[in-house]
Order: C-alpha cells, then structure tokens, then sequence
C-alpha cells in the first residue's frame, strides 16, 4: 500500500509541475510581449507579470525538488525498521479513532485514499511528524496544537 501512495503523491505533483510549468511560460511570454509594453509610468502589468513568472518558476524549480525527494524515499528501509522512520505507513490512536498517516519529507496534508482506506501524508517536519520519528508500536506521544495537546498511540506499522 505504501507504494501505491508514493506512486500517487508523485503523480499529483507531476501533474501540478506540468501545469505550473505552462502557466510559467504564458506568464512569461505576456511578460516580455512587445505589444504589452508600459505606455506609461503607471502602467505596471508587463512588471507584475514578470513577478508572477519569477515566482511561478521558483515554485517550478521546488515542485521538481519535491518530486525528487519523494522518488529518493526507501520503503524498503522504511518496511524493515522496528521504528517510525520516513516511507512509514502506521495507524494512531487518537481519541478513540484510529487513523493512517504516511511519513515522507514532503507533501504533508494530502489526504489520499487508497485500497478505499483513507491515509493522511504528514510531513517529518510538522509537528506530529517530528514527533512520530523513532517511535515503537505501542508508544504514546503528545503533541502540542494550538488549541490543545493531543496525546497520540502507536497502534501498528502498516
């Protein structure tokens, strides 16, 4: 199941790169289009464009990092260690509820579902990530919100 999510995080974001990459390249083009040449000091869109082109190939040029930090992720590694590392798939406790969540370096909040079983991708750099590494089935953790602490088990590797 891992490998199907994996597989899916990395097509969504290929499919945001190609996208993103055409938007860059018309934003681009409007922006150094002769015909949309500043006719006067107040006339600001071939600038504004040029900004929104910086950005967009700067969020191009992370988009294609991101993809490539997911492609790096070990499952196998991840399937043999005893402890929550990154490319783990577990099952918490919270409250009575027991949820999945993958742990990889990136894309954290996608809610995907597969197999028809929902997994929420949490990031090692969000607080339950950071919190999840190195931990043992059956150990409880809390983590802190910014409304309430919330106190989490491990109930099994997945």
């Amino acid at each position: 199941m891992k490998k199907e999510i994996l597989d899916e995080l990395i097509g969504k974001m290929k499919t945001e790169l190609s996208a993103l990459e055409s938007a860059s390249k018309a934003s681009r083009e409007f922006a150094t289009d002769q015909e949309f040449k500043a006719e006067s000091k107040y006339d600001t869109r071939a600038l504004e464009a040029s900004y929104l082109a910086s950005a967009e190939a700067k969020r191009v040029e992370d988009l294609k990092l991101e993809i490539q930090m997911l492609e790096e992720v070990d499952l196998d590694l991840a399937s043999k260690s005893p402890e929550v590392c990154i490319g783990s798939l577990v099952q918490l406790k919270y409250l009575e509820h027991e949820k999945n969540y993958f742990l990889i370096p990136t894309s954290g909040g996608t809610l995907l579902s597969v197999n028809n079983t929902p997994v929420l991708v949490v990031s090692v750099f969000s607080p339950l990530g950071s919190a999840l590494l190195g931990l043992k089935v059956g150990e409880q953790f809390e983590v802190e919100t910014p409304k309430e602490n919330r106190n989490y088990q491990v109930i099994s590797f997945l």
